[in-house]
């Protein structure tokens, strides 16, 4: 689903505000935080919501989903692993040739400036394939 909603239909960042919403608990609060980030690092984002309801950013094709799990909400970079991590933000999913993901338990802080330069790697990075 994009950012455009048909007749009758929640647009996708308002059932993004939903889930947040609805979680209750420090996953919402950590998935708003991810999501302003997002936002902050590029204004162009658009958001999805896919696969069950799983917020799903976009720009050129996918930069990161963001799950959310009992313990961990996991930011999972389409392409990340083709992108530089000087911070080493990635701890998890990190066996796979494409994918990689960033799971976030309750009380670990995210080095900001290291997830808005990841984002803005993950644009470039799609925006280079979609000129292909």
């Amino acid at each position: 689903m994009s950012e455009e909603a048909s007749a009758g239909e929640a647009s996708p960042s308002a059932m993004i505000d939903e889930k947040i919403r609805s979680l209750g608990d420090w996953r919402g609060v950590t998935l708003a935080r991810v999501r302003a980030l997002i936002h902050e690092a590029d204004p162009d984002v658009v958001e999805e919501v896919k696969w069950r309801g799983v917020p799903v950013w976009s720009h050129h094709g996918i930069i990161c989903t963001g799950e959310t799990y009992k313990k961990v909400v996991k930011l999972t970079f389409a392409q990340g692993a083709a992108l530089p991590d000087p911070a080493g933000l990635f701890n998890a999913s990190l066996e796979g040739n494409v994918r990689r993901a960033i799971d976030l338990p309750e009380g670990v802080a995210l080095d900001e400036d290291a997830f808005a330069a990841l984002i803005r790697s993950a644009v470039a990075l799609n925006a280079t394939r979609a000129r292909r």
